[in-house]
């Protein structure tokens, strides 16, 4: 006989899925049942979150889904946080729980992990979410489940499984994977209204976010084409080769890039929602655009959002910027208004930097120069901030954080290691403060169980250093953030982890000349008071 739950995993299979996230529990053993002997890889965590947010690193350093296998109660509210930062940052991932059985759904009766409504608690951080009434239901959700990751705006999907529903002969099902439509290309007229638009400008400029990560090469052609400056979101950096003379850096939440928005004639944003966390970094209020703006989104509910778009194009950001670029008139009499912008703001932004923040950016570009492509993966901590200012990625999909959209803690290492896992052939860097790295800090076991080869970067400045600047800049007395740190070294000891000390800047170029194990992580821990005096 085969359970409904071995015919899941051989439809996952069917869909291209090569890896799972999950802690076993009572409640999902049948799942296990079901892996055993397939394809699929499953990596445990230490907690539900780093579950969620080993799935969300690896879907963006792949572009897959990442899935997870879940218990019911506990297990759904510890990995709503990283549902939250997949929702927030359009992110693949398919999670997978089980409820109670049928019979006992919403009753109360006090059952092992019973919830009122498990549902409708996850609503509000998924496309969708389904509960399975029977097996003949699932190839049909499943299909539904990969469309949204392909077809639509990417986020999470949950389906729970009722235990009896697990359990059940699914001997009959067709398990081939259904075809999927390819998402839809924007329409004729809307192109033709954007082209109008392009064609007359003198001043283009182009904002990109991450629902154009893949569009590195048309976007590049096309700014080229246009002449026009180029801002990356944070889940957009890479699109650009760094030092390319129309990439601006992350200037866009700052006075100056905001006057060159200003100068603008004509917008073009490009799968971003033009949001706080990209666009309002230093409280300069919301993007206000005195040019044209047009807005390319596979997300209807973007387009119409609360930025008006003069032309509004509604489909896949790499149809749509295909069908410009055949079309767009090259930018033979724009002169140097972008060349010369780009250098103007980037040295106007860079002359602004405060002797603490060129010695961040100054950690990044030494990590991004001194490994070979290096993926960075974030938390919420200082030098992860000043990054969404300078940062100049080496390739798309190598460079994000917890920053963007929910900002939590607890992200940049199990992160890290979905996306080490991902991408085993490339260095993958988790920048991760003392204080954030307390927040998952057993996930760094379970690194070392899997052989994930991430390399964890902690920046030790013994307090929440950024809230604690943000508290003094509004003169409020730092209440709670001077916190008591744990012996890193003695934590890496512990974990059977390598512990290295890098105070300085050279102390850390050659150490990372070093790591040549790319499938045992390592712990670098900086004094962040020692290295900024010194750097």
């Amino acid at each position: 006989m085969t359970t409904c739950a071995q015919s899941l995993v051989r439809l996952l299979e069917g869909y291209g899925v090569d890896t799972v996230f999950g802690i076993p529990g009572v409640h999902t053993v049948e799942l296990y049942r079901g892996l055993h002997g397939s394809r699929l890889r499953h990596v445990s965590s230490r907690h539900e979150q780093g579950v969620g947010f080993m799935a969300v690193g690896y879907a963006r350093a792949s572009g897959k889904p990442g899935v997870c296998f879940i218990i019911t109660g506990p297990g759904m509210t510890n990995i709503l946080t990283a549902m939250g930062q997949a929702y927030a940052d359009s992110v693949p991932m398919l999670v997978i729980s089980t409820v109670n059985r049928r019979e006992h759904l919403r009753l109360g009766h006090g059952h092992l992990h019973e919830l009122p409504d498990q549902r409708a608690m996850v609503a509000g951080v998924c496309a969708f979410s389904h509960t399975l009434q029977a097996p003949s239901e699932l190839p049909e959700l499943l299909a539904r489940a990969f469309a949204v990751f392909k077809c639509a705006r990417p986020r999470p999907v949950h389906i729970e499984i009722p235990l009896d529903v697990l359990e059940m002969p699914a001997d009959n099902l067709n398990l081939m994977p259904r075809s999927l439509p390819g998402a839809p290309a924007p329409a004729g007229a809307s192109i033709e209204a954007a082209l109008a638009l392009l064609n007359s400008a003198h001043r283009p400029l182009i904002l990109a976010g991450g629902g154009a990560r893949g569009c590195a090469e048309v976007l590049r052609q096309l700014a080229e084409r246009l002449q026009a400056p180029v801002a990356l979101t944070t889940n957009a950096r890479g699109l650009l080769p760094c030092g390319h003379p129309l990439l601006l850096d992350g200037v866009q939440s700052s006075a100056h890039g905001r006057a060159l928005i200003d100068e603008a004639d004509v917008v073009l944003a490009v799968g971003t929602e033009l949001g706080e966390t990209d666009y309002d970094f230093f409280g300069l209020g919301p993007l206000r655009f005195k040019g044209s703006l047009i807005r390319l989104d596979i997300d209807p509910m973007q387009v119409m959002g609360v930025q008006r778009a003069h032309v509004g194009l509604v489909g896949d950001a790499l149809e749509g910027l295909q069908a410009l670029l055949g079309k767009v008139a090259p930018a033979n009499s724009r002169g140097r208004w972008a060349l010369d912008s780009v250098q103007r703001v980037n040295q106007a932004e860079r002359a602004g930097w405060t002797p603490k923040q060129q010695g961040l950016q100054g950690l990044l570009d030494l990590l991004r120069d001194n490994l070979d492509a290096p993926i960075l993966v974030g938390d919420s901590t200082q030098p992860v901030y000043q990054g969404a200012c300078g940062y100049q990625a080496p390739a798309p999909a190598s460079w994000f954080n917890a920053g963007s959209g929910y900002g939590t803690l607890g992200y940049g290492l199990p992160a890290a290691m979905g996306a080490k896992l991902a991408r085993p052939e490339r260095p993958v860097v988790a920048l991760v403060g003392d204080g954030g790295l307390q927040f998952a800090s057993g996930e760094l076991i379970a690194a070392k169980e899997a052989q994930i080869g991430v390399i964890l970067l902690v920046w030790n400045n013994q307090c929440y250093g950024e809230i604690r600047d943000y508290m003094q800049a509004r003169d409020i007395v730092p209440l709670g953030v001077d916190i008591l740190t744990p012996d890193f070294q003695a934590m890496a000891r512990s974990f059977h982890v390598a512990h290295h000390r890098a105070d300085s800047p050279a102390q850390l170029q050659d150490l990372l000349h070093t790591l040549k194990d790319t499938r045992q992580p390592v712990m670098i821990e900086v004094d962040a008071g020692a290295y900024l005096a010194l750097g």
